[in-house]
């Protein structure tokens, strides 16, 4: 089991620094960021009924 974990543990660190060494990221410039809703943040509303002790009860068996 510790080799197992030695050798993911260099697999990582070699993977690590070999994508490290690209310069090809992606980066979000200025022109691709929407400026529609600048200033709006993103909201989600959930409607929908709690439910009873009783549905509890019976969800949890």
């Amino acid at each position: 089991m510790e080799a197992i974990a030695i050798v993911a543990i260099a697999l990582t660190c070699v993977t690590t620094y070999a994508v490290a060494g690209k310069s090809e990221t992606a980066r979000v410039t200025a022109p691709q960021v929407s400026s529609e809703n600048a200033g709006a943040i993103p909201t989600v509303i959930v409607i929908g009924k709690r439910p009873t002790a009783a549905e509890k009860a019976q969800i949890a068996g």
